[in-house]
């Protein structure tokens, strides 16, 4: 065990030539990216018609999305274009920190909108009344905060002891997962640390959307109208499209055991780390008349 002062990123392309055209295909989803993101922040905060509950977390959502991107994609792009791989060990502390903390607040906030979702299909008629500025001000504000406490307690875990003679990280940035299997001695309460909050956050999110989404499916069935079902399914669609996604590739990740993995893990983490936030508002734009017709 030793102190170590900085990392090398293997990366997704082991042959140079794969640099370039890499580069430019990140740099691409990128721009999309923070396109995509900003433009729905800038629609909602626009457009009185979209000053609801609903697109008020859904602009936080995107400005989460933006930055969870941020965390990974700059760093992502110089070591392409550049060839080098060295990431300093304050850098790699930084970047696990935002990239906890960003993915934490984005789980949240599933959290909040499925909530919202069931108020607005079971009970319409209280939808202001239930979610009122303050209330959904406070949501989103607490949201924030457990992402700061928990993603300071992952990177305090993970960085505040020993690792191994290795600095080497077989990943495209400092992601969790890789980083365990270069811990040293005193891995095993580390581990343990970060799987029971891995565990806290899961749970509580999944289970917050889980529960809303059985009542929103029951208000469904007992609904007569066909029209009226099928509103209220459009309401939910693009919203269950999203926790599909971020939900889907990260319990790929980090709960099914890594030898289940067969080499994916890169694969897995472009697509929960790098597409889905290009993915996400172009999927509410899709979905949404309210979002076409401001926009």
């Amino acid at each position: 065990n030793h102190t170590v002062h900085g990392f090398i990123l293997l990366g997704l392309a082991e042959s140079p030539g794969m640099q370039l055209p890499l580069f430019g295909v990140f740099l691409l989803m990128y721009m999309l990216t923070l396109l995509g993101n900003v433009g729905m922040m800038a629609l909602v905060r626009s457009d009185r018609g979209l000053h609801t509950p609903m697109y008020f977390f859904l602009s936080h959502f995107s400005f989460v999305d933006a930055c969870y991107s941020t965390a990974i994609m700059p760093n992502m792009l110089a070591s392409l274009a550049s060839g080098s791989k060295d990431i300093s060990f304050m850098g790699c502390v930084a970047q696990l920190y935002s990239f906890v903390l960003f993915g934490i607040v984005e789980c949240y906030l599933l959290a909040i909108m499925a909530y919202d979702r069931y108020v607005a299909v079971c009970n319409p008629l209280r939808y202001v009344a239930m979610l009122p500025q303050a209330v959904c001000v406070q949501l989103v504000t607490m949201s924030y905060i457990l992402g700061v406490l928990y993603a300071a307690v992952y990177t305090g875990c993970m960085f505040g002891g020993s690792f191994k003679k290795s600095n080497i990280i077989d990943h495209f940035f400092c992601d969790v997962s890789p980083l365990l299997k270069l811990l040293g001695s005193d891995k095993f309460i580390r581990e343990r640390v970060i799987f029971a909050f891995v565990s806290i956050n899961g749970i509580s999110t999944s289970g917050i959307i889980v529960v809303s989404y059985l009542y929103v499916l029951s208000a469904v069935l007992r609904m007569r109208s066909t029209q009226r079902r099928s509103r209220a399914f459009n309401t939910c669609a693009s919203h269950m499209m999203v926790i599909c996604l971020f939900y889907g590739t990260g319990f790929f990740m980090y709960l099914l055991p890594s030898s289940s993995h067969k080499g994916l893990d890169k694969v897995a983490s472009v697509f929960y780390t790098l597409v889905t936030p290009l993915l996400n508002p172009f999927i509410y734009c899709l979905r949404n008349r309210e979002v076409k017709e401001a926009f």
